[in-house]
């Protein structure tokens, strides 16, 4: 059994998605299963499709327009004109709007996980309608009735025991099987991973059946040692231990998903991250079996748009047990993800990731109680497996706020120059 994963820019365009076509019949259908993330930008589409609906904005149509033009333009490419799909593809328009229409809470949480999923519904539903069309039979999944989830929105966590239950008894691992990513189901309500959970999707059904192996499908060659896109030269990792895969994503690396790795890892399952435009390099494998990186060069991880708040008693008094944990609890409660963690006698610094837009009511909850200092939109780098060279190059974008070194690890929070 093999977990396929491809995401957006896999399926970004008719010519994408008949490379998608051309990446399984080189490499085989038999007891495959694709989890497929939404296509192209449109997991950014919908997000500004939710932020219009929940704001009662003018903007409603237009954005709702823009994701309706855009799968149009992917079936015309990619279908005659009198295809099924485009009954298809209009029903799920259809009960999109019915659930705009009849929704009445006003937890965006909430909200977000009805709407956005349907990025993953339309992109599966005409990936799958394509490969059928071209000969390639396969199965469509709804990934909700598989991934039992709690109802923390957003950020759900899997029932573990009754997800690996049903995908056992309900998967037909002989056949080609197209399913969603990124998407749950709480026993009545459409739940979320969290952003890029699609590859953790694979590594949910990669444990569940005890496949053999799962492939991330990307538009670069492997996992590379730096973001081409803020890096000039980045070089390949040809392989990854489990325990060093974690720690870069842990501390935010983006090509392979924070959640994914620990299933594969407590039943070895190897993953492969390699090129769906080059498919005769081999990218990079990550397993139990490697120890550190090959080769072993710095890598860096990079997090923009990160706040930093610096916390202080008024009294003057230490930073101890006792407030520090206060503060943490207060993190939690407006689920502000810490990134980085520097103390010192009488201050306590964390950097952090504010993904739903609660870092004003923290900072004005605890600015009573302590005092604050805050810098907006700075850059956090990591760099494991650092040497000098590497530091200066990060210190050379800016203010370096914080420096924070351990033996494998550098830690820069930079301001940096605009």
């Amino acid at each position: 059994m093999r977990i396929f994963k491809f995401g957006g820019a896999s399926v970004k365009s008719p010519d994408a998605v008949r490379n998608l076509a051309r990446v399984l019949q080189h490499e085989g259908i038999e007891n495959t299963l694709v989890v497929i993330s939404a296509m192209g930008k449109m997991t950014n589409a919908f997000e500004r499709l939710i932020k219009a609906y929940v704001d009662g904005s003018d903007d409603l149509n237009e954005a709702l327009q823009a994701i309706k033009d855009f799968h149009t333009f992917m079936m015309d490419g990619l279908f005659d004109k009198n295809d099924e799909i485009y009954n298809k593809v209009t029903y799920l328009f259809g009960e999109l709007a019915g659930r705009m229409a009849i929704n009445t809470s006003k937890d965006y949480n909430y909200i977000y996980d009805q709407l956005v999923g349907f990025g993953e519904l339309l992109s599966t539903t005409i990936v799958s309608a394509y490969l059928a069309n071209i000969g390639v039979d396969n199965k469509w999944l709804d990934v909700r009735e598989y991934v039992k989830t709690d109802s923390n929105y957003r950020d759900a966590k899997i029932n573990w025991e009754l997800t690996e239950k049903i995908i056992k008894e309900k998967v037909d691992t002989s056949k080609l099987n197209i399913t969603q990513g990124f998407l749950g189901n709480n026993g009545e309500y459409t739940t979320t991973l969290g952003r890029e959970g699609s590859d953790y999707t694979a590594g949910i059904f990669a444990y569940c059946l005890n496949a053999d192996s799962v492939t991330i499908w990307k538009d670069v060659q492997g996992v590379l040692n730096a973001d081409p896109r803020v890096f000039e030269d980045t070089e390949l990792l040809r392989n990854i231990s489990y325990t060093e895969a974690i720690e870069m994503a842990f501390y935010g690396a983006s090509v392979i998903h924070p959640k994914t790795i620990q299933p594969l890892e407590q039943k070895q399952i190897p993953l492969s991250v390699r090129s769906f435009e080059d498919l005769n390099l081999e990218g990079t494998a990550v397993t139990g079996s490697a120890k550190g990186i090959e080769p072993e060069i710095p890598c860096y991880i990079v997090k923009k748009n990160q706040t930093l708040v610096s916390v202080s008693a008024k009294d003057f008094s230490f930073m101890v047990e006792d407030n520090i944990s206060a503060v943490f609890k207060k993190l939690h409660d407006y689920k502000l993800k810490v990134n980085l963690i520097q103390n010192s006698a009488i201050s306590f610094s964390v950097c952090i990731e504010d993904k739903f837009n609660n870092f004003d009511k923290f900072y004005n909850d605890l600015k009573s109680s302590f005092n604050m200092k805050s810098y907006k939109d700075v850059t956090l780098y990591t760099v494991r497996h650092f040497n000098d060279q590497a530091i200066e190059s990060i210190k050379s974008k800016g203010r370096a706020i914080i420096r924070q070194i351990n033996t494998e690890t550098a830690q820069l929070v930079i301001q940096e120059k605009t």
